[in-house]
């Protein structure tokens, strides 16, 4: 899937950048033959990275990042300067990094999640800043529109609302017996309250009720799980960075009580929830990867480069999660994951 991907996002990369040239526009440094490349000069193009904490996501959204610039000539330690700082979901670290990278001078850096998208775009005004995996954009204040970001701050949102609407609509199809969902969420987290407001009506259309269980912090996670069980004939773990980095206990929780665990992506589909409706982050990143080669090698300002979304929803099950959780998977059940990567043995 990823390659597919890959060839299609060059192929559209590749066609705007003529579009451009055929409208009359100054023409881009390739067209002219001066390509502004990392080694066109011998200046090595320095890239800052802020991730607000480690999950499968995540690291799966940076990875493609990165692997779409060295695609296009930006490879660390040749002819570009990559330099990845984790926060460890500290929010001070979040400014620290900023700021870090403010005084370093970068020439792009990339906010993964919505909290180091925030940092980064509070402290670094006058360079170009993407971001990724942010659920809000506009909510959070990041850019003024999804067509038209403004400013210096553009990037790609993993939140599409069909997402929602696709999981809820199985559950009650599927499960039946299913009145109660007791999800596990951040109320700190504005990208997580988005999604809970949104699962919350989704749920409600389909006359299944929402408990609520918050956590500040990883350590809190397994409490906050554990406190729905009595009450929730299922759990529900949206795409919230302190819950999803702490997601083993959860899976732990929903095996122990014989509940089945949805979540809000594939890839915490793979690390033990038993189904999501989600998209692929390495191919979410990857498109980010190609926003930054616009600015950087072609001078595309970020104000200009509208928000992207995923490209592709589909079904993931975990049949291990589910036998081990006591869910039936029916054969119904397994032809609606359209991928067959994406139904974990």
């Amino acid at each position: 899937m990823k390659a597919k991907f890959k060839s299609f996002a060059t192929i559209l990369l590749a066609a705007s950048l003529v579009t451009a040239a055929g409208c009359g526009k100054q023409a881009s440094p390739e067209a002219s033959g001066t390509a502004n490349t990392p080694a066109g000069d011998g200046k090595k193009v320095k890239i800052g990275i802020m991730q607000i904490v480690e999950h499968a996501s995540l690291d799966a959204a940076r990875q493609g990042f990165i692997a779409a610039l060295k695609e296009n000539g930006y490879e660390d330690k040749k002819n570009a300067e990559i330099d990845y700082q984790n926060a460890q979901n500290d929010m001070n670290n979040n400014t620290t990094i900023a700021q870090k990278f403010a005084a370093d001078k970068k020439d792009l850096v990339l906010g993964i999640a919505t909290p180091s998208a925030l940092a980064a775009a509070q402290t670094l005004k006058d360079t170009p800043v993407l971001f990724t995996a942010v659920s809000d954009p506009v909510g959070a204040k990041l850019v003024k529109s999804i067509e038209s970001p403004g400013g210096n701050v553009t990037g790609t949102s993993d939140l599409d609302p069909k997402s929602v609407d696709q999981l809820t609509a199985f559950i009650a199809k599927n499960f039946p017996a299913i009145k109660t969902i007791g999800i596990v969420s951040n109320e700190g987290e504005q990208n997580s309250q988005v999604q809970v407001k949104q699962a919350e009506a989704a749920f409600a259309k389909n006359n299944i009720k929402m408990v609520k269980a918050s956590a500040s912090n990883s350590s809190e996670v397994k409490q906050a799980a554990e406190s729905l069980v009595g009450k929730a004939d299922a759990l529900y773990v949206p795409l919230d960075n302190t819950v999803v980095s702490a997601l083993k206990v959860v899976v732990q929780v929903a095996e122990k009580s014989k509940k089945p665990l949805f979540v809000g992506e594939n890839d915490s589909v793979q690390g033990g929830g038993f189904a999501a409706y989600g998209s692929n982050y390495y191919d979410l990143g990857y498109t980010t990867g190609l926003q930054a080669v616009e600015i950087l090698k072609n001078g595309k300002k970020p104000a200009d480069i509208p928000v992207g979304y995923p490209k592709k929803l589909d079904l993931a099950i975990n049949l291990k999660a589910a036998k081990n959780m006591g869910v039936e998977v029916t054969d119904a059940m397994k032809a609606e994951v359209k991928e067959k990567a994406n139904l974990f043995e």
